[in-house]
């Protein structure tokens, strides 16, 4: 079985279908970050997840707002992708004994969960484009950007702000 359903008929059920795995993951996301804010050593590694916890807490926010005015409940369904994410991220961080690696470690692993959350996002806002549904574009692009903003600084954190110079030096 794929991760795919014979519900899925139509475009709308398609898009349905998107909302609720971008929704899992999210929430998904909330779970694995405080984790990640206590395994960074980083100062700014750390202010930057622990601000991207409280920015994907509003961007479920947003998301369940999308779903009221699709007329739907907010639910989520098992997205296989985020789960396979945190999973590698979560081993890659327990075979690692140096904090300054680490640190490098947990980069890659929230921007893997960026890329991830922004393909998904990118997805939904041309079906929900497609589909007419002008009003829920908005929120879905905030998050989109917000996605990709936490990249960008992520980027920041590993080249400027020292996490890859610690961890080559490691």
């Amino acid at each position: 079985m794929g991760i795919f359903n014979k519900d899925i008929k139509t475009l709308e059920d398609l898009f349905l279908h998107g909302l609720r795995d971008i929704y899992y993951a999210e929430n998904q996301i909330i779970k694995a970050l405080p984790q990640m804010i206590e395994q960074a050593t980083n100062r700014d590694l750390s202010k930057g997840l622990r601000s991207h916890l409280e920015e994907t807490r509003k961007q479920v926010e947003r998301l369940d707002k999308v779903f009221e005015k699709l007329g739907q409940q907010p639910s989520g369904t098992q997205c296989p992708a985020i789960d396979g994410i945190i999973t590698e991220a979560n081993e890659t961080a327990g075979d690692v004994d140096d904090k300054a690696i680490l640190d490098a470690a947990l980069v890659a692993a929230a921007q893997a969960v960026e890329h991830y959350e922004i393909c998904r996002y990118g997805t939904l806002i041309a079906w929900a484009g497609q589909l007419g549904h002008e009003d829920v574009v908005r929120f879905l692009t905030t998050n989109l950007n917000e996605e990709k903003a936490a990249n960008t600084k992520l980027n920041t954190v590993a080249l400027r702000k020292g996490v890859n110079i610690k961890a080559t030096a490691a």
